[in-house]
């Protein structure tokens, strides 16, 4: 099925997501000379490594969004992708646009809670302030509930203990081990003490009742959480960092027979989705027994756009294969904790590789641009200024 290419000239690739594989993809594409257009719902990349300091941070968020049409001009769609129709070899967008693909790249990444999630159609200012605005409510609340012990809830009570040392600041998790469970044991008791030392409340084996009925994101004062082992919680703003899930919209109709029970599509060891030679699946949303993380939907993109290549011109395909888990935890900008393969790292060596500035120097270097600064007026958010920096 969907057989390839004889010829680079009847060539276009298609890479619907423009996450951290998306934008990988695009750039190799983009070297090789192969014509490729990115679609993503989003004007701008956005870095959610630094999502979550985006939230407690004043001005931060202004560095996690990077334009596309800088880097990839005409090869940059905005839009929502509805489906994908194998047969006639399209996407479908939102609104009726159909695009033929030779190849194509499904990268359509997670999807989750506001704010360690950003998946709207919108322009980057909007982006922006929306991060600006839950500033200022975490700001104003002087207790904050996190929903949620993985490495995003973790980093979350981190970042907002580490900027706000004064404020009550409460971890519910539904289980008792914290972070992620393909980290060492080692590494995940020492997220464990990293968040009691800076004085986070740990609440775990707790699952919070009735979480889609409570008000998220914004402060209320008293507002009254309760759990199933019948805690009650008094707090002023929840932030959920739980239920993460996969974003298989644009797929699920067209290949419902190709996925997990999880939504992510099953590849093969081409990280092609089975059953078919042209349509590949990196990231986050390929079935790949492995922690879902940037650095691994980045090597999935190489290996996808080389097989592309060598499928091209008949050559043998490479192989993607898992290694040891490497996961850096910043749990806040001053502490981290992490491992290296199978070696848990110094606490100093992560903050100087991950905590400090959360990698955004990468991005900007890889998307083949420098940080352009841009100041918001948070009292009239259409009032937008550019203001060009230096890195």
């Amino acid at each position: 099925m969907g057989a390839q290419q004889s010829s680079v000239n009847d060539v276009h690739v298609v890479v619907v997501g423009g996450g951290f594989g998306g934008i990988t993809a695009a750039q190799h594409l983009k070297s090789q000379g192969l014509k490729f257009t990115l679609i993503d719902m989003r004007d701008a990349f956005h870095h959610n490594v630094a999502a979550l300091r985006a939230s407690v941070q004043p001005g931060f968020a202004q560095r996690t969004f990077i334009p596309y049409a800088e880097t990839f001009g005409d090869s940059f769609v905005q839009g929502r992708v509805d489906r994908v129709d194998t047969a006639r070899q399209t996407v479908c967008l939102q609104g009726g646009t159909e695009m033929f693909f030779s190849h194509l790249i499904l990268c359509t990444g997670t999807d989750g809670s506001f704010p360690g999630k950003y998946n709207t159609v919108a322009s980057y200012h909007t982006a922006i302030q929306t991060y600006e605005n839950l500033v200022k409510q975490i700001q104003a609340a002087d207790s904050v509930l996190v929903v949620g012990g993985g490495a995003s809830g973790v980093e979350m009570a981190a970042e907002i203990k580490t900027e706000y040392p004064e404020k009550k600041v409460v971890l519910v998790h539904s289980r008792i081990g914290l972070a992620d469970p393909e980290l060492l044991p080692s590494v995940r008791q020492e997220a464990k003490e990293v968040l009691l030392r800076k004085g986070v409340e740990l609440l775990l084996g707790h699952k919070v009742n009735s979480l889609s009925e409570l008000r998220l994101n914004k402060t209320h004062k008293n507002t009254v959480v309760t759990t199933d082992k019948g805690e009650t919680l008094i707090t002023e703003l929840v932030i959920n960092c739980s239920g993460l899930r996969i974003n298989s919209e644009a797929y699920k109709e067209e290949l419902s027979g190709c996925m997990s029970n999880s939504g992510a599509l099953k590849v093969n060891q081409h990280l092609q989705v089975l059953g078919f030679t042209n349509i590949f699946a990196i990231g986050d949303c390929a079935d790949i027994k492995e922690p879902k993380m940037a650095y691994h939907a980045q090597l999935h993109a190489s290996v996808a756009v080389n097989n592309i290549i060598c499928g091209l011109s008949g050559k043998q395909l490479t192989s993607y294969h898992t290694g040891n888990v490497t996961m850096l935890l910043a749990m806040g900008r001053d502490d981290g904790v992490g491992q290296f393969n199978a070696v848990k790292l110094p606490r100093f060596l992560v903050v100087l590789g991950k905590s400090r500035d959360l990698l955004l120097w990468k991005s900007w270097r890889e998307m083949g641009q420098k940080y352009t600064h841009t100041e918001i007026n948070t009292d009239t958010p259409d009032a937008v200024e550019e203001i060009h920096c230096e890195n």
